[in-house]
């Protein structure tokens, strides 16, 4: 059964962790991904990714992705949400404290903080506005 809005974009909000998936380069298939995103419903999701990462130069040439969440309990339950990227910006400590705080516990964020900052090097805030979605709970199977 198809989700309401109210139910599809509760769901998003929940910190599940992403499908990204963006066209490939010529002769390959989609680039797929596992993200961490943000997304408060009624407004737009964005991604943290490394500013030379080939997610982000896909994003860049395709204008646009697709988010896919799941999960299976307690229901079965799925939304894919795919829109145009609407801007960027350079990726700063906050947002990733914002991020990091979203999917880890509290007493592992600065850890994590701190790891990321030493090991991913550069990042970009990736802004995109939902257009097609499509969503479904298939109830308990």
């Amino acid at each position: 059964m198809p989700l309401s809005r109210e139910e599809r974009e509760q769901f998003l909000a929940e910190p599940h962790v992403a499908a990204l998936s963006v066209a490939g380069e010529e002769g390959r298939g989609p680039l797929t991904v596992p993200v961490w995103y943000q997304y408060e419903p009624g407004g737009d999701i964005w991604v943290l990714t490394g500013l030379d990462s080939r997610k982000h130069r896909l994003i860049e040439t395709a204008g646009r992705f697709t988010l896919m969440i799941d999960r299976l309990e307690p229901t079965i339950r799925y939304v894919s949400v795919e829109g145009s990227v609407i801007r960027t910006a350079p990726g700063t400590r906050e947002v990733l404290r914002e991020i990091a705080a979203r999917y880890l516990p509290a007493e592992k964020v600065d850890e994590y903080v701190e790891f990321a900052e030493k090991n991913h090097g550069e990042s970009i805030v990736i802004h995109m506005h939902p257009e097609h979605w499509v969503s479904s709970d298939l109830g308990s199977l």
